[in-house]
């Protein structure tokens, strides 16, 4: 599943954000490119309840439909 999150800005972000996926699910896999603000987690968690965990570490993610 992809998001974009357009308020990640520099490495900080990206780790935070990382680090929320990986609290919510320690077994995700998780690719942030900053420049184009989007990321990548591979996860058996709903898309949803990865966007909660990317929200409530402060930052507003948007589901990437493809």
């Amino acid at each position: 599943m992809q998001f974009s999150v357009e308020d990640m800005r520099c490495e900080h972000c990206a780790h935070a954000i990382t680090g929320a996926v990986r609290e919510a699910d320690p077994l995700a896999s998780v690719a942030v490119d900053v420049g184009a603000k989007c990321v990548t987690v591979d996860s058996r968690m709903p898309p949803d309840e990865i966007a909660k965990a990317v929200v409530d570490a402060g930052y507003t993610p948007v589901i990437r439909h493809a």
